[in-house]
Parts: structure tokens; C-alpha cells; sequence
């Protein structure tokens, strides 16, 4: 069954849509993703143009995010309080993003700049998540069960303005936190991400969060950051589009509730290598698109 996208201008399978949209919600409930980092390529790949593909598939991460959280929040693995220092620095970095990625919409050069963006973080992060995931692994083969939270001294002990986090069991400085807010607000806006692949092990491994409740905090910040640059894309750059959407919605609500069930039969290593090996996967076929020859060289467009 085809339907006709407005804005994207293109028409596509609805079947194929829902399916893109509940992959993406088993993720965001086994992971703690919003998925973003896999339907924004995706969507690229079915012919969606770039800056449609961002803007909603931002919109999408909201719905799915949220029926994840839902699952956590019945379970009490979500820090409120780290999620909302989180969320505090996500607003600012998703706002500045939004002024990026509208800046490189003027001069022509969006759609590159955001496959370059995807190939480089994902390349980056699905390596180091891949090498430190399979050494916890070989550790908890032979060593027993590893511990999820060590109270090691780092960065975030140091830094001054410290604060209590007591469902995370934590007493760190906010800065940290707020950094990696800002950051993931940045990559939501230009990439169309929640930015669960970069908060997830940086929540693991600079902040030392534990893991049980890293999912459902990453999941509570997710929501907010990917709400608030779906606002602004929709205002400023009038790319999102409802049709495309709503059947990503509809797939991702559903497949986030199997993906939670999931998550919790799945020892935490595990969840870990298989992340890593999805991020890996997409960034490997995104390079070889960028270096590929097209089977059309030339397309016409209208300024």
C-alpha cells in the first residue's frame, strides 16, 4: 500500500514504514535509545531527503521514548533528579543545534555534513562500545558476574557544584551531567537523534551511573530533548512531516513495549555488544553510500 508524503514529496510503502518504526521502538526499549541514530539512516536509504529525514525522525524517538519510559517507570529504574540535570543542558544544546542546522541548510550543504555526522560518531562510538563491551563480557565469562556500578573516583568526583543523585547512588559534580546534556542536545538537532548512543555509555562510563537505571534516565531526557527540537524544526525549517510520522509512531508505541521485555531477559554486557554491533552496522553502510559512486550523478533541484 503506497501513500504519498507531503513534505518529503515522495511516496513510500505504509507497511515498510511501520516496520522502520517498530525496529526502532525494540530499540529504545531494549537500549534505552531513542533510536535515532538507526531510523534518521534508514530513512535516508528509502529515499526520504535528509532534512525531512532529521526533523521526523526526531518526532518519532518522542512516541516510542515515551511507551519505553512507561515500562521503566513501573519497574523504578529512572533517576528523575540526573534526568532532569540532563534535560537541562539537552534544551540549551538542542537549540543551538537547531541554529546549525539551519545555517547549513543555507549554504547547500546539509545533506552531506549530516552523513559525514553519522559516519564519524558512529564509527567512533560503536568502536570504543564494541571493544569495552566484549572485554566486560570475557570478564563476567570468567570472572563471574561484573559488578554494574564500581565507586571509582574520576572526573565528576572532583569538579566542584556536587549533588546527590540517590537513585543512582551517586554523589557528583553537575557538571559532567550538563556536558553531556549539551552535547546530546546538539546531535539531536543535527542529526535527528535522541542521542541515547552517546548519553548511554557516557552515563556508564564518565558519570558511573548504574546500569539498572541508566536506561530509564537516558529514556526520561530523550523525551523532552527530541520534543523540543521537533518544535523547533517545524517552526523554523517546516521539514517534519505528520504523514510520515504518524506511521512511525504507530510501529514504534508497539515495538517498544516487546523491546522492553526483552532488555530484561538480556544480561547487561550483552545489550551492550549488540548496540555496539547496530551502531557499527548503520555507520558502515552509511561510508559506503558516501563513497560509492551514484547510479545517477546528477539531479535537478529548485532553490
Amino acid at each position: 500500500m503506497q501513500i504519498y508524503l507531503p513534505i518529503a514529496e515522495i511516496s513510500v510503502n505504509a507497511f515498510l514504514l511501520l516496520g522502520l518504526g517498530g525496529m526502532v521502538g525494540v530499540l529504545s526499549g531494549m537500549f534505552g535509545v531513542g533510536g535515532g541514530f538507526l531510523i534518521t539512516p534508514l530513512l535516508f536509504f528509502i529515499g526520504i531527503p535528509p532534512a525531512v529525514a532529521v526533523a521526523t525522525g526526531a518526532n518519532q524517538i518522542v512516541a516510542s521514548s515515551f511507551s519505553a519510559l512507561m515500562a521503566h517507570l513501573k519497574r523504578k529504574t529512572v533517576d528523575f533528579k540526573m534526568g532532569s540535570v540532563l534535560l537541562a543542558g539537552g534544551l540549551v544544546g538542542s537549540g543551538f543545534g537547531v541554529w546549525i542546522f539551519n545555517l547549513l541548510k543555507q549554504l547547500g550543504q546539509v545533506d552531506l555534513l549530516v552523513n559525514l555526522f553519522y559516519v564519524v560518531f558512529l564509527g567512533i562510538i560503536g568502536a570504543l562500545m564494541m571493544v569495552e563491551s566484549l572485554r566486560a563480557l570475557r570478564r563476567s565469562r570468567t570472572q563471574g558476574p561484573v559488578k554494574a556500578h564500581r565507586k571509582t573516583r574520576g572526573l565528576a568526583q572532583t569538579l566542584p557544584l556536587k549533588m546527590r543523585f540517590r537513585a543512582s547512588g551517586l554523589y557528583i559534580s553537575v557538571i559532567p551531567p550538563l556536558l553531556v546534556g549539551l552535547a546530546v542536545g546538539v546531535l539531536a538537532a543535527i542529526m535527528g537523534v535522541g542521542g541515547g548512543f552517546i548519553m548511554v555509555p557516557a552515563m556508564i562510563y564518565l558519570l558511573h551511573m548504574p546500569t539498572k537505571v541508566v536506561v530509564g534516565t537516558s529514556l526520561f531526557q530523550i523525551i523532552f530533548v527530541s520534543a523540543f527540537t521537533t518544535m523547533l524544526h517545524a517552526t523554523t525549517n517546516h521539514t517534519v512531516d505528520i504523514a510520515l510520522a504518524l506511521f512511525l509512531l504507530i510501529g514504534g508505541v508497539i515495538g517498544a513495549q516487546f523491546g522492553t521485555q526483552l532488555g530484561a531477559r538480556l544480561r547487561a554486557e550483552q545489550l551492550r555488544v549488540a548496540l555496539a554491533a547496530l551502531v557499527l552496522i548503520v555507520c558502515g553502510k552509511l561510508a559506503l553510500d558516501l563513497l560509492l559512486t551514484p547510479s545517477d550523478l546528477y539531479s535537478i533541484g529548485a532553490s
